[in-house]
């Protein structure tokens, strides 16, 4: 089988599937409907009109139940101890004691708490829903020369879609005739319009609000970004928090105790009324069902204000987060660094100085060397001749060594150059912190020929959410800690104008990384915030490493949770809602043990009967299930 038809077969499969999800809702409305119609005939006893015993409530109970007693029966296979099989004890301990009514009216219950429950985890995931309902499935292709519509499941590479006023974007790919302004929500949460022009990138589930545009396709289908989004968030709710397995557990042993404690409540009283109303009151849905709605909530409100959070551990680590180290360079700056002074010496010019560092940078994508670059194009200095060898070299953290006709350039810090035995000048010292330095802007000391010939300032601008954003994360309590590459000047001039306090600067990515495990060894809860790209290794060592690639590619196979945009404000979503998530979640448990309790205890001194103690678990767990779901909110 092709990869088209794989994918093909793939997507038929999944409409079947949702086909048969949709029945089987259908079905289990219908269900409980009978089951509430027999209940109410039950209760108000028209069949003793008619029938000497109540037949209606015993094949309302035995037949409606079904859904019950076959996850029952598939709990008890596998060793396991659920609420189904509790409420299976109960009701057919009711039917063998005649009470037929209470049978009938506690299935009906264990339904309708079933109903809830599906239909609150089906609403926590209905942002899975509308992001997969936003991908488009019919395209216009130019093909031969002719405009066709096309199922977006057979394009293919370097097609050419033409995307309309209204239309959503069905690939990733670059405009190569038109402009437009788009709107990128689906992935970014944000609904602000961006323009976009030939040669510009666009992105599959973004809509065209404005123009005709012909687009180049690069990917397609679950390769773009919009897909890889969607499958990432998918993952996600199946990735279980620690949390979720101590509710796992939690409910497991409330249903134990209620089944121990109704056997003993029979052995001290005698009395199957109570001892039925034991069994009954016990309610365990509301942890069992309640944390993992509370974590598919978080995830989904997360993703529609474009975080992807990696799985429930993430939102249970973020919700203890005490401190968040953020890199300097392109996250709390723009990362669209400019040369803003060139200082020379000792009879070099400045053009000579850019020329060198520009010979030195052309094979780097950092973004200091795209500035020295870009100002080196803007000053009219021509790229070097292919025809002439250049052997360059990266020293992380530090800079880079090339060779080009037979003389080396070092471009970096201080230490690449006493490395490579570089002689400075005498005027260094002022050089180095000259006005332009400690206004902020980050130098780069530029050598030739064996010896420093000056000096390039760049400059980047904070982003202007930094500052609120930081202020923010203090006012949770959360400690934020700056480390840097940089030069201690720039990094104290960027830290106070977003009001952080503790500064680390002119560190190796090595000492990043060591600085971080250091912290979490302390027993602090660590957030490490980065580009996701020269600080992979800091956010693996973190308790959460954030991404702020802006949907790269690298950002999203690195980070645990992954910013659409570069954003630092997203941040501070996040660990709100994840606090909020942990406190519905321990609010949900220990309401689950006091109602528990105290319905057990009545039941036991035989102040509730199994019709009342079956409406206190409804009522509860409904109650405990809710709480969670007003986090979809």
């Amino acid at each position: 089988m092709s990869a088209k038809q794989q994918k093909l077969a793939e997507s038929e499969e999944g409409s079947q599937l949702g086909e048969e999800h949709a029945e089987s809702k259908s079905r289990e409305r219908l269900r409980l409907a009978l089951m509430g119609v027999a209940a109410l005939v039950s209760w108000i006893g028209i069949w003793r009109m008619f029938l000497p015993i109540d037949f209606i409530a015993i094949l309302a109970t035995l037949v409606g139940g079904y859904p019950v007693y076959k996850e029952t029966f598939g709990a008890l296979r596998h060793g396991h101890v659920n609420m189904e099989v509790s409420m299976t004890v109960a009701i057919f301990a009711s039917l063998a004691v005649g009470q037929y009514t209470v049978s009938v009216v506690i299935t009906f219950f264990v339904l309708l708490s079933e109903c809830i429950e599906t239909y609150a985890v089906d609403k926590g995931r209905q942002t899975i829903t509308l992001l997969e309902k936003s991908a488009p499935k019919k395209a216009l292709v130019r093909r031969n020369g002719t405009e066709i519509e096309v199922d977006t499941r057979t394009l293919q590479p370097n097609d050419i879609v033409i995307v309309r006023d209204g239309d959503r974007i069905p690939v990733d790919g670059t405009i190569v005739v038109g402009a437009a302004f788009v709107n990128q929500s689906a992935m970014t949460g944000e609904s602000a319009r961006l323009e976009k022009n030939s040669g510009d990138r666009v992105y599959a589930g973004s809509i065209d609000e404005s123009g005709i545009i012909e687009v180049r396709t690069d990917k397609v289908g679950s390769e773009t970004l919009f897909g890889k989004i969607i499958k990432l968030v998918e993952e996600a709710e199946n990735k279980k928090a620690p949390i979720q397995k101590v509710s796992d557990k939690l409910a497991t042993w409330l249903v134990e105790f209620a089944i121990g404690f109704s056997l003993l409540t029979f052995l001290l009283t005698r009395n199957l009324t109570s001892t039925l109303s034991v069994i009954v009151v016990a309610g365990a849905c509301g942890v069992a069902a309640g944390t993992p709605l509370a974590i598919v909530a978080i995830i989904g409100k997360a993703a529609k204000k474009g975080a992807v959070v990696k799985g429930g551990v993430y939102v249970e680590e973020m919700s203890r987060i005490d401190t968040v180290v953020i890199d300097k360079t392109g996250t709390l700056t723009l990362g669209e660094p400019m040369v803003t002074d060139i200082i020379a010496f000792d009879g070099y010019t400045q053009k000579q100085v850019l020329q060198y560092a520009a010979l030195a940078e052309s094979h780097s994508n950092h973004p200091l060397a795209r500035a020295i670059s870009s100002k080196a194009v803007e000053s009219g200095i021509v790229p070097p001749s292919r025809s002439v060898p250049l052997f360059s070299s990266n020293v992380p953290g530090k800079g880079i060594v090339s060779v080009y006709d037979g003389e080396e350039n070092v471009v970096g810090n201080n230490v690449l150059m006493m490395e490579r035995n570089v002689k400075f000048p005498p005027s260094r010292e002022n050089l180095m912190h000259s006005e332009n330095v400690s206004n902020g802007g980050s130098t780069i000391l530029v050598a030739h020929a064996g010896k420093v010939c000056g000096i390039i300032t760049i400059s980047d601008k904070v982003r202007r959410e930094s500052r609120k954003s930081i202020s923010d994360l203090r006012e949770m309590g959360i400690l934020t800690i700056m480390l840097t590459g940089d030069n201690n000047a720039a990094a104290r001039a960027v830290a106070e104008e977003v009001g952080i306090e503790e500064v680390h600067a002119e560190m190796l990515p090595a000492d990043k990384v060591a600085f971080v495990e250091r912290l979490v060894s302390e027993g602090r809860k660590v957030a490490m915030v980065g580009d996701g790209i020269n600080d992979a290794p800091a956010l693996a060592r973190a308790n959460v490493g954030i991404g702020m690639g802006g949907g790269t590619d690298v950002a999203i196979e690195e980070a645990d949770i992954v910013l659409m945009t570069n954003d630092l404000q997203k941040i501070t979503d996040v660990a709100r809602m994840s606090k909020k998530a942990y406190r519905t979640i321990m609010t949900n448990f220990y309401g689950t043990v006091a109602v528990d309790g105290i319905g057990v205890t009545l039941a036991f001194l035989g102040f509730l009967s199994p019709l009342l103690a079956a409406g206190i678990h409804v009522v509860s767990e409904l109650i405990f299930i809710l709480n969670s779901a007003k986090l979809i909110r």
